[in-house]
């Protein structure tokens, strides 16, 4: 039985910065599944009814533009009057980097939710079956997180197994009967964990590690708000419109982890600059999962490219339709990979400054990521009919490299240290 309680085990303080806090790992760091793919479920059943099946399921009823520029990439401004991803007109880059900031003011304070009271055999059970899920799903991700603390890994495997399930709304097989209504009973249940009051053993896991580290909720309702969106749009009329997509399905896990994972010691870095480059990572995996699954959307009805792009290239939605691989179509493709790549350059900024024990799982979903827009390059850009993925040769050289990375000492110190060196 589950009751509600203050949590006990609190550290007396959370502070993202502390060498000693537990911290989890960004699920925006690691990479994010593959979009809308079927295979098997993890929400097969009934959330009141799941009997074996211990996932569950519902029940159905500041960067600038001008930072992020890309030389040769051309972006139409916004039409008069154009209603950019919602009915508010502010920039979506605009609203996302206020939820960033908001983020950021919290990381150095303490958890103020509430847990639910589980005996700590049940509380094992349920963290062990989200390493289960990690392991079976996130072989490489579930391996970088071996080197984490066992509070930072096992919280982020909680992270990690939420936004699984929550993403099966939309992509798993039982999809084509999740409704509105399903995700608002699913942010419902999303505000029971944050209270206190899980549902079943996952959501126990999820409860107890938004009550021991300081992680808002804001970032958990927006990625439901993705979920939302997949299910009334399938254009993007501009790159706006798909920036704020891709925060809510991907960025977001990148907000939900930084405190986890924590920021060194020894980084002399703003705390927004970390939690920026969460959010970059988040989006740089979610725009190559995109330029990989082209073909694969299009013979789903969807096209998730910006609308004006594609029409200034001299491209239209039947191009995409009919697969034509075209001189105009390889030239948007160069654009919209320089763009990717940008956002993974943004991502590296913030990798080195977590704590060192949580960088190698982040580098290596941004190395093992950022070769797949290398490999739609090799496929002369051909992402119709070809799929871009990385050998599992690669996969492995990849993560030494990562590894490697991992030691190397925060970006902001080796700076200031210059800096400090060019004064005496």
């Amino acid at each position: 039985m589950l009751s509600t309680s203050r949590a006990v085990n609190t550290p007396a303080a959370c502070r993202v910065r502390s060498s000693d806090a537990p911290t989890r790992t960004t699920l925006v760091f690691l990479a994010r599944r593959g979009r809308r793919r079927g295979g098997d479920s993890l929400l097969r059943c009934s959330a009141r009814s799941s009997g074996t099946n211990t996932i569950g399921c519902l029940e159905e009823a500041d960067p600038s533009w001008a930072a992020l520029a890309v030389p040769g990439l051309k972006v139409a401004a916004p039409a008069p009057g154009d209603d950019v991803a919602s009915s508010s007109s502010m920039p979506s880059q605009q609203r996302v980097r206020e939820v960033v900031l908001k983020q950021a003011a919290l990381a150095d304070g303490k958890p103020t939710t509430t847990t639910a009271t589980v005996d700590a055999g049940g509380m094992e059970d349920a963290f062990g079956r989200c390493g289960e899920v990690c392991k079976e799903y996130a072989k490489t991700f579930y391996l970088a997180t071996q080197l984490m603390t066992p509070e930072r890994r096992r919280a982020i495997w909680a992270i990690y197994v939420w936004c699984r399930r929550t993403d099966e709304l939309v992509d798993g097989p039982n999809a084509s009967h999740i409704s509105a209504l399903a995700l608002d009973r699913w942010e419902s249940r999303l505000e029971d964990i944050f209270a206190g009051r899980p549902y079943d053993m996952l959501d126990a896991a999820l409860s107890d590690t938004v009550a021991n580290f300081p992680i808002d909720i804001q970032p958990f309702r927006d990625m439901i708000e993705g979920m939302r969106m997949d299910l009334k749009k399938s254009r993007y009329r501009t790159f706006d419109e798909l920036y704020l997509y891709c925060y809510y399905v991907a960025g977001t896990v990148g907000l939900m982890s930084v405190p986890v994972m924590g920021i060194s010691p020894e980084s002399k870095a703003k705390t927004e600059t970390v939690y920026q480059g969460a959010l970059a990572l988040g989006l740089a995996n979610q725009l190559t999962n995109i330029l990989r699954d082209v073909g694969e959307d299009a013979r789903r009805g969807r096209i998730y490219l910006p609308l004006d792009e594609l029409e200034m290239a001299g491209l239209s939605e039947d191009d995409i339709f009919n697969g034509r691989v075209t001189d105009e179509w390889r030239s948007f493709m160069r654009g919209q990979i320089a763009r990717a790549r940008s956002f993974f350059r943004q991502a590296e900024e913030g990798a080195t400054e977590l704590n060192q024990e949580s960088r190698w799982p982040v580098w290596a979903s941004l190395l093992l990521y950022r070769q797949i827009l290398d490999e739609i390059e090799a496929n002369d850009y051909n992402n119709f009919t070809k799929r871009a993925y990385v050998p599992k040769a690669k996969k492995l050289m990849a993560l030494p490299k990562a590894y490697l990375r991992s030691l190397m000492l925060p970006s902001s110190q080796v700076q200031n240290q210059r800096h400090y060196s060019s004064l005496t």
